[in-house]
């Protein structure tokens, strides 16, 4: 009914193997890479928004978490010009989601440090945001 394909795929590179390209740990570590760079630049707004030694402190290990993630890599990081209160609470409930994301991924991989850190960032989160708002988020 069909004829077979005779001849090889245009989108394939020769010489590279077939799938997987990345290997499942590599994949988590780009994901968790991630979601702790949102978070980073979560924390960062908040950091320009309500200065604090605590923020300044989660700032540090969240960059140092993303950078041993990404091979060293620095990581970009945000500004902000403008402080209103319903932004900061939107604010809080975003980090919380995306600290939230960082558990599971870190504890899928196994992550303890980064499991660690980002529910302590859920929680500070939390308790930010009140009992009422993080469970509507």
């Amino acid at each position: 009914m069909y004829e077979p394909i005779r001849t090889k795929s245009v989108h394939t590179v020769p010489g590279a193997s077939d799938f997987p390209h990345r290997s499942r740990e590599e994949e988590l570590d780009i994901q968790l890479a991630g979601h702790l760079a949102a978070l980073l630049a979560a924390t960062d707004e908040l950091r320009a928004l309500t200065p604090s030694a605590d923020l300044n402190a989660a700032a540090v290990r969240l960059a140092e978490e993303v950078s041993r993630l990404r091979g060293g890599q620095t990581p970009v990081r945000a500004t902000v010009s403008t402080v209103d209160e319903p932004h900061l609470a939107a604010l809080h409930q975003r980090a919380h989601a995306l600290a939230g994301r960082a558990l599971v991924v870190a504890a899928s991989r196994a992550d303890t440090a980064a499991a660690i850190l980002a529910a302590q960032r859920m929680d500070v989160h939390a308790a930010a945001l009140g009992p009422r708002e993080v469970a509507s988020g």
